[in-house]
């Protein structure tokens, strides 16, 4: 958990780049409101959930080389990639979230609000909506991609890709 929320900022600024380079007002509206999101109810949860699990100051601990390399991969395609790469890295980060929150959702112990709650920010109606959303942005900016653009963007989507993988097993096994 400490290492999953060492990618918030990363993410944010990641987020807020797609915004502020949506085609339009149309497209950005729903960003800044996953944004609202992100910000408000998920970064509380970290803190409430770090702090019962007795981490709430974790400054000691080491970020993870699958949280430099993701952090890394968040910051580069803000300030250096285009609308289209980071969309592909988005799509990535939330879209498998999406899956696995849906897959574990029936058998979600109810009891303890840092198991739940996770479940909850990342499965349902609303998150649903999110992805629909992140992916309808990104098949429209497919189609205004040359074949360079379409490259870069199956570029940064592989290397998504390889640090959600990287990532879930530094969870498991790290």
């Amino acid at each position: 958990l400490v290492q999953d929320h060492r990618f918030l900022d990363s993410f944010v600024v990641m987020l807020s780049s797609i915004v502020s380079k949506a085609r339009s007002l149309q497209d950005r509206i729903p960003g800044c409101q996953f944004l609202a999101l992100i910000t408000g109810q998920e970064n509380t949860y970290f803190e409430r959930s770090l702090e019962k699990l007795g981490a709430g100051d974790n400054k000691d601990i080491p970020d993870a080389p699958c949280t430099n390399a993701f952090c890394s991969l968040m910051q580069e395609v803000s300030t250096t990639g285009s609308l289209g790469e980071m969309l592909a890295v988005i799509v990535v980060c939330e879209w498998s979230y999406l899956c696995w929150g849906e897959r574990v959702l029936p058998n979600t112990n109810r009891d303890d609000f840092v198991t739940f709650e996770w479940v909850d920010l990342h499965s349902g109606e609303y998150f649903t909506s999110v992805i629909a959303y992140l992916r309808g942005l990104l098949d429209k900016e497919g189609e205004l991609l040359d074949d360079e653009g379409k490259v870069a963007c199956k570029k940064r989507f592989l290397e998504a890709v390889q640090c959600e993988e990287d990532f879930f097993d530094f969870a498991y096994t790290g």
